[in-house]
């Protein structure tokens, strides 16, 4: 698997608009398109806000039900810098996910540590292999971001 180009470059633009595309065709048709990546691998909607720009975004990812629990991966396919979308969640104290089928749900996400993370990171690597070979290629630590549920009901 090719190293992952530089953040800086055009793909990451093409990436923005399949995002898009994605998170409306996931919409359009409750996630039976949209809904799965390569391999089967499921995806969610992340709703986050820009921490410095402050607008509503949208992030489909691939997640790893650990019911009650949802566990989502900061790869950005291997590059030396977090996704935005991660800096975002972790200014958040709560969000919503979008699942397949329609259903929402309000969360709390928090970064997974020590042992915890090993075994997340361990099943996350079995429904989606890439993100091994994504650790190699850079020095930091991928994040492992666990999505609590919580009380409050999802907005809809």
């Amino acid at each position: 698997m090719p190293k992952p180009p530089a953040p800086t470059s055009r793909y990451w633009k093409l990436q923005r608009q399949l995002t898009r595309l994605n998170t409306f065709l996931f919409r359009k048709t409750g996630g039976k398109v949209g809904g799965s990546f390569f391999g089967g691998a499921p995806v969610l909607l992340l709703h986050h806000v820009g921490r410095k720009s402050g607008e509503a975004r949208i992030s489909p990812l691939i997640y790893l039900d650990d019911s009650p629990r949802l566990v989502v991966i900061a790869s950005k396919g291997g590059v030396d810098a977090h996704p935005a979308w991660f800096h975002n969640l972790t200014a958040m104290t709560t969000t919503e996910v979008e699942l397949p089928g329609g259903e929402r749900r309000r969360v709390r996400p928090r970064v997974a540590e020590g042992a915890e993370r090993a075994d997340l990171w361990k099943r996350a690597v079995a429904i989606y292999k890439p993100y091994a070979a994504y650790a190699t290629y850079t020095e930091r630590q991928i994040p492992v971001v666990v999505l609590e549920p919580t009380d409050a009901p999802p907005t809809e």
